[in-house]
């Protein structure tokens, strides 16, 4: 009888309907890959990681933060950290192409490896659901392209941070490196 009773607390345990009450509301969104046709459950890929969220463009003054968010993403990515970039065109037009083009040119001029997902509207008029609830615990929504919000392991908003504030700016980084400590292992 033991034996059955364990078995059926475990069940429970993985059922789609435990699952869905531990993911934090801020992952519990699927989106597309980037130029695919794959959705990821946000909170089945990344609960428990320390997440950065970025709105981004291919021909704005600022796109070469891309760099600083592959060195970010390469450099504490083994201890928790991901970073999501989330393409849009709302901002001066500055995301025109294709997400084919889009992931083109991250690939082949950034190196970029960390994970895209389908170009989205971020801007309060027309944002997708993902970035209404981040801009509304953060009480901004991004005002430019390349705006970060900072997600915890438990998938609370830690931090938001302004276009300007480039992906290494000491800022940044103390906010990740806090949290990469608070929650189990940092460097």
């Amino acid at each position: 009888m033991r034996t059955d009773l364990v078995g059926i607390v475990l069940w429970l345990a993985s059922s789609p309907l435990a699952q869905a009450a531990s993911c934090p509301a801020t992952l519990d969104f699927s989106l597309r890959t980037l130029a695919g046709e794959e959705r990821v459950r946000l909170c089945e890929r990344y609960a428990g990681k320390v997440v950065l969220v970025v709105n981004t463009a291919s021909k704005c003054a600022y796109t070469d933060q891309y760099s600083g968010l592959e060195t970010l993403y390469e450099t504490y990515k083994d201890q928790g950290l991901v970073v999501l970039g989330f393409p849009s065109n709302d901002f001066a037009g500055q995301e025109p192409g294709s997400e084919k083009q889009i992931k083109a040119f991250c690939r082949l001029t950034y190196g970029v490896q960390f994970p895209m997902f389908e170009k989205i509207h971020v801007d309060r008029a027309r944002a997708h659901p993902f970035y209404q609830k981040l801009a509304t615990l953060a009480g901004g929504y991004p005002r430019w392209n390349f705006h970060k919000y900072l997600l915890g392991r438990e998938g609370g908003l830690v931090a938001s941070f302004d276009t300007a504030l480039e992906p290494g700016h000491p800022t940044v980084l103390r906010a990740i490196r806090q949290e990469l400590d608070r929650q189990g292992g940092g460097k």
